[in-house]
This record gives C-alpha cells, structure tokens and sequence, in this order.
C-alpha cells in the first residue's frame, strides 16, 4: 500500500515530533524492568498510593507524526505579551479588531502522518517517520524541524537515525515545557499565587525565545545566590538553570521564530490524546500486547486519513490468501 504525497510549496519545513504515552497493560504484557518493579513494589499505604508511588501497571507506546508546516514569521512578543501589548490587544478587542479575522498567528499543519506503537521501541518508531519524512523529501532539500519534549532518549535516537541517513535536522525542545521549568524557578523567588511571578516568568521567557537561553540561567543562579537561598529554597531555580544549560544547543528560538516554525509539540500531544488515551484508557480497561498494538495501528490509520486505502488492500491481500489456487502463479517457491 503506498500513500499519495502531495507536493509541499517551497520554504515549507518538514516537521516530525514524538512522544509517549502509558498504556495499562496486562501484567504479562508489561516490559521486563516495568514487570519486575511491579512485583517489588510495595505500598506505603493499604488503601492509595503515596506521593511519587506508580502502580507499574503501564508499557509506554510510542508516537510519531510528520507534516508540513505553513511557515508563520513571528517575534517574542508574538508568544509571550508585555503588559504594554495586552493593553493594546485589548483595546483592538473592544474594538471590535480580535484576532482571528487576519493571518494565522501560528504555524498551520498539513498532511499530517501518524503512527504509534506499543510492541516497537522508540528508535524504531522514529526510523518509521523518518522514512515516511523521505517519502516527502527524497533528495533532503527542505529543512526538517524535529519537535519534542527534551527526552534525552528520543534525542539521542533523533540523532542516530538522522546520521546514518546523512540528514540534517534541527531540534526544538517544546517551548511550554521550558515554561514549566521556569515557573518551578520562581517559586524559588516568589510565594505562591505572588502576582510579581507572572510577570518574571514572562520576562525571562521573552528573553529565552529571543536566543538568550544560557544568559536566563546565569541569571537564575546569580539571584539565588545573591539572596542567599537555602539548598531547599533554590531546588527550582537549580532545576531550570541546569535543564536550560544541557539544552542549549536545541533552544534557539530566535531562528525557529523568525524562520515560521512551530515551537510547541501540541500536535503530537492531541495525538497522545485522541489517539491513545481516549481509547485505551477507559475505566478498568487492561490491554494485551497484540490488542493494544492492534488498536494503536487502526487509530493512527484512521488519524492520517489511510483507513480507505489500507482496506482495500487488505480486503485484496485476504482474497488472495483465501483463494491462493487460483493466485499461485502469483507466488514464487523458496526452494
């Protein structure tokens, strides 16, 4: 079965991105280390877990989508507001000028290719889009972005699969989880709920997009040990620091944004969701290897729009097998 592959118009960059997602399984299905944990476990409470306690109950499936991406130039500003623009953008609101009646304000996907599986490990799942990425781009002549969420083990099986197929990519870590970590940062500096965060975070987060990652954790550390926090004041800040320091080299928004790519893993994300979650983890549902991967594989058919195609030639394919006599010379003997 082969897909049709629409052209992309020039300057489109090709993007693939990759997460997982639990599945509750089987005790017979789980991964070796997770079966083993499982039986080792042993609760703290009769009646619940504790906090950081896991059931190990779940086997992680592995996501890939590839699409085409209609390029959206945007600066800083464009993603997190100064206060001065939320005023203006409010007032363009009350006058009757909200957003959505111009150009898109992000990247548009096209032609968008799933797939997941909970049997395949995450270098194969990635070997998978990457072929499926130069079905598009046979001769490597668009740039392709890899979006994910900075697992070091997708990473480094981005970076293998790419040099072995003697491709250039760019990686770009999802901007929202460098959110996180700089929220987790001033809790370090602020209490609670304390309005003064909000407005630090944005601006640290301004001048992250803006290329100055490594200048935000120097800061980060400056102001923790300026004001003299205990170990356990400045765990946070530590955190994000260190996160923005060993991701540098996949943090250089500047050129994701003035070049239109996307810098957020929601399309991948609503895959997890839509795909996994909404399916396999309805109440009291424990799935089998062979179903689950069943499951998983129809849901991203019918995901990329190839349920019709991959029918037909499943239909054929059981006809041949069910009236083989009649097909045989079709078949070549291995001896």
């Amino acid at each position: 079965m082969s897909r049709v592959i629409k052209p992309a118009p020039d300057g489109h960059p090709l993007v693939l991105t990759f997460d997982g997602k639990g599945i509750v399984m089987l005790p017979e299905a789980l991964r070796p280390a997770t079966a083993k944990a499982a039986a080792a476990a042993e609760g703290k409470l009769a009646t619940r877990l504790s906090p950081g306690e896991k059931h190990g109950r779940k086997r992680m499936a592995e996501l890939a989508c590839v699409y085409d991406a209609v390029p959206v130039p945007r600066a800083p500003g464009d993603i997190i507001s100064t206060p001065a623009q939320k005023r203006r953008k409010k007032k363009k609101a009350q006058a009757g000028t909200a957003k959505g009646k111009g150009k898109p304000r992000e990247p548009q996907a096209r032609g968008k290719w799933l797939t997941a599986s909970v049997t395949d490990g995450i270098p194969a799942v990635i070997a998978a889009a990457f072929g499926e990425a130069e079905r598009r781009d046979a001769g490597h002549q668009r740039e392709w972005v890899i979006l994910i969420d900075g697992n070091n083990t997708q990473i480094e099986a981005v970076t293998a699969e790419a040099a072995s197929r003697g491709i250039t990519v760019t990686i770009v870590i999802d901007f929202i989880h460098v959110l996180e970590y700089l929220w987790n940062a001033a809790w370090s500096f602020y209490d609670k709920g304390e309005p003064a965060a909000e407005e630090w975070v944005a601006d640290q987060a301004r001048t992250i997009l803006a290329g100055n990652a490594r200048q935000v954790a120097a800061g980060i550390r400056r102001r923790a040990t300026t004001y003299g926090y205990s170990p356990a004041e400045r765990a946070g800040a530590d955190e994000c620091a260190r996160y923005l320091d060993n991701k540098k080299d996949h943090l250089d928004y500047a050129t994701a944004l003035k070049k239109g790519w996307p810098i957020a893993t929601g399309i991948i994300e609503g895959a997890c969701r839509h795909i996994v979650k909404d399916r396999m983890d309805i109440t009291g549902a424990r799935w089998g290897l062979e179903g689950a991967e069943a499951v998983l594989r129809l849901r991203a058919l019918i995901a990329s729009g190839d349920f019709g195609a991959y029918w037909r030639y499943h239909l054929r394919r059981e006809h041949q097998r069910i009236h083989h006599a009649k097909y045989r010379e079709t078949y070549m003997l291995a001896a």
